[in-house]
């Protein structure tokens, strides 16, 4: 009797929803604000954490292909006095095995904020916001090969079929929005190596998973519902009802009450998300700080304003990716200098805007932000003027939420190859995060295949010394 209660719960509830049609099938129907208050039930529903958390919510700049340490973040002088010689190092095969001499950094950098982090010249808007930030130099992956990397970098392993890290901090924290998906991914132009399975949610229910919101005024297809089609959508959504009224009292199934409560999900979206993507109502000056007004910025700058938007309505994580610029994103085996100013351009600034909105609304201590990429790239050249994959030694940075910025740690050897010190696995930057939410990385677990599952497998530990 419990089993036959508990699974009829959400088709009693989808079924309520679906006999209110102007719920259904009208976009301007439903909640009057986009965003009021998290659900009370389901599987988004809000949950407590282990622990008083830093932050509630993520938002993720994975600069996918791998972004260069040592032009970015992690200076090195050796690269300018030995600029043009073979490198004085052991060198592991890499991924294309295509070892050129040693290369300079085309750009320059400075010391920035109060605590003088040296930032390249790639980034001068991220670098005035620099005291923010807690620079992780000693980042290590298990693969340097793109698909493989953006697996672990998202997922803690490296084949696909796991949950994101996105699904797990939505599966143990629920979401604070009952309007619009608990992890979003806003997608620039460009889905990653490894695809969609890199936003999914694995073995957890489908609710998880991440939702793939397009760049442009409609960012949901089909969100509108089609006009003069109100009575066959009504006939069809009356018959799936019934369908899954039936099989739900017959058995529980959370991958059917996710379902069901993706469907739910889905009605209220059609006011939510028409609300979230308009942008008329911020100020010129919101738009000119994301550089809206710009060519090379305004696709980034616009997923990051609707990153901002996402995070104010209580979305739990949200994913920006990279734009597509016409090359292979930050992955420069050759035209380094090209290829990677176009990137900073595109992003520098709305990632500083980001960053400075997120704090003049007093977002920023509850939202954490993290920017990097699946791997590095190798001090030596590949041919003359590229780099090639560098999984030993890289940089990302986190800030907000917890964090202690103007801090550097961890360090790379004097080519920026191998992390030497405080080197910072990947598990342990999931364990990082999840603290962050409140979550302990060691007690999150899914039953599955008859093993205890965690994003963190059976490793990792929380970076304490960019804790403030």
């Amino acid at each position: 009797m419990l089993a036959r209660c508990a699974g009829g719960f959400g088709a009693v509830a989808l079924a309520a929803l679906l006999d209110e049609p102007d719920y259904a099938l009208s976009a301007a129907a439903a909640v009057t604000e986009s965003g009021a208050g998290p659900a009370a039930d389901g599987p988004l529903a809000v949950r407590a954490p282990h622990f008083r958390p830093r932050a509630k919510r993520v938002i993720f700049l994975f600069m996918d292909g791998g972004p260069s340490q040592v032009d970015t973040f992690d200076p090195k002088p050796r690269l300018a006095k030995e600029n043009g010689q073979p490198i004085k190092m052991p060198v592991p095969p890499t991924q294309f095995d295509n070892v050129g001499m040693v290369l300079n950094s085309p750009w320059k950098f400075g010391q920035y904020g109060e605590s003088g982090v040296p930032v390249s010249d790639l980034f001068p808007h991220v670098a005035r916001r620099v005291d923010d930030l807690a620079i992780i130099r000693s980042m290590v992956s298990n693969f340097s090969e793109h698909t493989n990397a953006n697996f672990f970098m998202h997922t803690g392993h490296g084949q696909q079929g796991r949950p994101s890290m996105g699904a797990w901090a939505t599966y143990g924290l629920g979401s604070e929005c009952r309007d619009l998906p608990g992890f979003v991914v806003l997608n620039s132009g460009m889905i990653p190596p490894g695809g969609l399975d890199c936003f999914g949610s694995g073995f957890l229910p489908v609710s998880y998973q991440g939702s793939s919101f397009q760049r442009g005024p409609q960012p949901v297809a089909d969100v509108t519902p089609l006009e003069g089609r109100a009575a066959q959508q009504r006939a069809k959504l009356g018959l799936l009802r019934d369908l899954d009224r039936r099989l739900a009292a017959r058995r529980h199934d959370d991958q059917l009450e996710a379902a069901i409560a993706n469907y739910e999900l889905a009605f209220r979206m059609q006011s939510a998300v028409p609300e979230l993507s308009d942008l008329s109502s911020e100020t010129q000056a919101t738009h000119k700080l994301y550089g809206l007004d710009d060519p090379a910025t305004e696709i980034f700058g616009r997923q990051c304003l609707l990153a901002r938007r996402l995070v104010e309505r209580g979305v739990r994580f949200v994913e920006l990716l990279c734009q597509d610029l016409g090359f292979d994103r930050w992955d420069q085996h050759s035209n380094l200098k090209e290829g990677h100013e176009r990137n900073a351009l595109a992003t520098d600034k709305p990632v500083a805007a980001l960053l400075t909105d997120l704090k003049s609304r007093g977002l920023l201590e509850e939202t954490l932000v993290v920017w990097g990429g699946e791997f590095g790239r190798t001090p030596m050249a590949q041919g003359t003027n590229g780099r090639d994959h560098n999984p030993f030694g890289f940089t990302m940075w986190l800030a907000g939420g917890g964090v202690k910025g103007g801090t550097i740690h961890g360090a790379t050897d004097e080519y920026g190859y191998h992390a030497i010190a405080d080197k910072v696995e990947v598990h342990d930057l999931h364990a990082t995060m999840l603290h962050l939410l409140g979550v302990d990385h060691k007690r999150q677990t899914f039953r599955f295949g008859g093993r205890d599952m965690r994003l963190t497998d059976v490793h990792g530990e929380v970076v304490r010394a960019i804790l403030a």
